[in-house]
């Protein structure tokens, strides 16, 4: 009985916190680093649907912003335009090596956590192995602080503790009604 009880209990919270007004969800976000890449011949960006798990082309642009993102304010791209050309400019192709263009802007100060400065954004043309994917590139530019899940916390300590957690949304990016 006491099964049931606490089943009951547990789908009870759960109906009744999926009919909380859109507008009390939108009050909170999360703060986390997201994820862009620009494949070889594009300017733009494309949200990875993968980690940085995955092979990445000779001529391609990787993109990483530290961001908040809720359902009625959309993660934002890196403020860098992903051009190769650009990026990769004064790199010479090197036989048996690929060449990458590394984007990573450290986000807007408006939503970084309490006591930390916003960085300056990293722009880079990394020459790595043929077979690196997309962190092997990161690591070989910076430090990268990652969670036992995998998930990316931090880039070259920052920001220095927290890793994709919830926070209300910063009033400049609340929707004015």
């Amino acid at each position: 009985m006491k099964k049931v009880t606490i089943t009951v209990a547990l789908i009870a919270t759960l109906f009744s916190q999926s009919l909380i007004p859109s507008a009390q969800a939108a009050s909170k976000g999360w703060r986390y680093w997201g994820y862009y890449q620009s494949a070889a011949n594009s300017s733009t960006w494309k949200a990875a649907m993968t980690g940085p798990t995955v092979d990445i082309a000779d001529g391609s642009v990787e993109g990483w912003i530290f961001t908040f993102s809720n359902d009625d304010t959309p993660s934002t791209p890196p403020s860098v335009k992903p051009s190769f050309a650009t990026i990769c400019a004064k790199t010479k192709a090197q036989k048996g090596l690929k060449r990458v263009g590394l984007v990573i802007d450290f986000g807007s100060q408006v939503y970084a956590p309490k006591g930390e400065k916003v960085k300056k954004t990293i722009v880079r043309c990394v020459l790595t192995a043929k077979e690196s994917q997309g962190l092997d590139v990161l690591a070989q530019e910076i430090t990268v602080r990652q969670a036992d899940s995998g998930l990316i916390c931090g880039f070259n300590g920052y920001p220095a503790r927290e890793c994709g957690v919830e926070i209300s949304t910063p009033p400049s990016l609340q929707k004015k009604k």
